[in-house]
């Protein structure tokens, strides 16, 4: 039965999208159910496979329909892939429980169609982070487009024209990483990785490899919003509903970063991507950039939701730098940052979406008075915080702390001084959200001013001195998460030496 994980894990959601979207017809509460068990069922198996993967050391392979790679389609898990499997799969398990409420309260007729699309982009996600096969990836790829640019349609007025930009420029990005796999296998016959990884050693003066390179990786900045290519990214995030950014935000720029790393390493090699071409520094100077702007843009933000997409701009800066220092304290902070990342930034939109759910509004000033009101939702909010701006114990600490020490080894003191810089800002966002939450209580007039115009939740306001904590559903689900960000923090150690080092090769120093 073990052996077929690597395929129950895909087909098991695969297959209850297509029930889910067809059992809203019959009963109403039909979809969230398929869904959830759909997804914990996902999430036992990328557990389990994690468990064997640590245990013997040893990948699994599954060949789909027994066909071996490279005609047929393969699936390996390994550390590093096993590992952003959980990360997957538990993310999306734990922000659906967490917004049935708002999920009901937004789509109502609309459920099947929606948890049928929440399950489909969460198996393309899956599947990206399974698959061996560099043109199934592409076909993974567009799923999770596809789906998530439905989801994010499903928004508020501005939602259609956000995700409109986002289909834009997320075509752009799938066809340059589909033209770059065109030329792979004109050089070298197969879209097999492992066989890719045998292969390019051998060719890496070759022209059409590195026009390959140059063209796939651009691909996947522009899928990841890199700074210049991040337009899509604050208005798609932004004008999503709660339930669909709290599943997109934490996982789209996560896996993409999951792939840039599987594919410098897995397909061009370590040693073509960072001792054959000279680029990365150039990349680090790109990444800081990003993070720079990433920062002083949500700074700017008085909407909640949009600073926190500009955070998310920010930590994809983080975590390509890190890849791109190219040694191990760096790479080793990057897939670090990929899990944590993705903790505190599903911790970050739950929050959101309770504040939204509560108060009917977005914007900093609907926070005011709600530390008194809504005490153990903002206790969580404020660990969320405290470990995006990397607090110990806390597990984005950790992280940063390895790719400050990747960066210090490397002698790139402009990264290093651009994550500190990046801190200090998250510090100022969020002390200044903690003070407005704490000693501006409502007055009157906002109170009624805020009841208000705001699609996504207005209809829940019923008035300052009604505002009490999250129902259980919401918050339960949030606090876990809160909670996971400590646990991640005091087993960054274990996550270290029994998955993360095993995913880096050998010859990375």
């Amino acid at each position: 039965m073990t052996r077929h994980l690597p395929a129950l894990i895909i087909v098991i959601p695969l297959l209850s999208a297509l029930v889910t979207s067809g059992s809203g017809w019959f009963n109403q509460k039909a979809p969230f159910r398929i869904a959830v068990s759909a997804l914990l069922l996902s999430l036992l198996c990328a557990v389990l496979m994690l468990i064997q993967v640590v245990t013997t050391g040893i990948a699994m392979e599954y060949r789909m329909a027994g066909w071996a790679g490279p005609m047929g389609i393969v699936y390996v898990i390994d550390h590093l892939s096993a590992i952003v499997l959980v990360v997957i799969t538990s993310v999306s398990c734990l922000n659906l429980v967490a917004q049935r409420k708002n999920i009901h309260a937004e789509f109502k007729d609309k459920q099947g169609a929606f948890n049928a699309l929440y399950v489909l982009f969460t198996a393309g996600l899956i599947g990206m982070t399974a698959t061996g096969d560099a043109f199934n990836l592409y076909v993974l790829l567009e799923i999770v487009s596809l789906s998530g640019y439905a989801l994010i349609g499903l928004g508020n007025t501005r939602a259609p024209l956000a995700t409109l930009n986002y289909l834009f420029l997320g075509t752009i990005g799938a066809t340059f990483y589909l033209l770059g796999v065109g030329y792979l296998y004109i050089a070298t016959g197969t879209l097999n990785m492992a066989e890719l990884t045998t292969m390019i050693p051998k060719l890496m003066d070759s022209g059409v490899i590195l026009f390959a390179f140059i063209i796939c990786v651009t691909g996947l900045f522009v899928k990841m919003a890199l700074f210049p290519v991040h337009g899509w990214l604050p208005d798609a995030y932004s004008q999503a509903t709660p339930a669909a950014a709290g599943l997109i935000a934490p996982l789209t720029t996560k896996v993409t970063v999951y792939i840039l790393i599987r594919i410098c390493m897995t397909v061009f090699t370590p040693e073509y991507t960072f001792d054959h071409l000279d680029i990365s520094g150039f990349i680090v100077l790109v990444a800081v950039v990003t993070i720079v702007f990433g920062s002083l843009s949500a700074l700017a933000q008085k909407n909640v939701k949009k600073m926190l997409t500009y955070i998310i701009i920010a930590e994809v800066g983080y975590m390509v730098g890190g890849f791109f220092l190219g040694n191990r304290l760096g790479i080793s902070g990057a897939i670090l940052h990929i899990i944590n990342d993705a903790a505190m930034t599903l911790a970050l939109f739950l929050a959101a979406g309770i504040f939204i759910w509560k108060t009917g509004g977005e914007s900093r000033s609907d926070l005011k008075g709600l530390f008194a009101k809504m005490p153990f939702t903002m206790a969580g909010f404020v660990l969320a915080a405290l470990s995006v701006v990397g607090v110990p114990p806390t597990c984005g600490f950790f992280s940063k702390w390895y790719l400050i020490s990747g960066g210090v080894q490397a002698g790139n003191y402009l990264f290093v001084a651009a994550l500190i810089f990046s801190s200090l800002v998250n510090a100022v966002l969020f002390f200044r959200l903690f003070e407005i939450a704490y000693f501006e209580p409502f007055g009157e007039d906002e109170d009624h001013a805020h009841g208000h115009g705001n699609s996504h939740g207005s209809h829940h306001h019923v008035g300052a001195l009604a505002i009490k904590e999250a129902p259980l559903d919401m918050l339960v689900p949030f606090l876990a998460a809160c909670m996971a960000l400590i646990v991640l923090g005091l087993y960054s150690g274990t996550i270290i030496t029994n998955i993360i080092q095993f995913a880096i090769p050998t010859g990375v120093i």
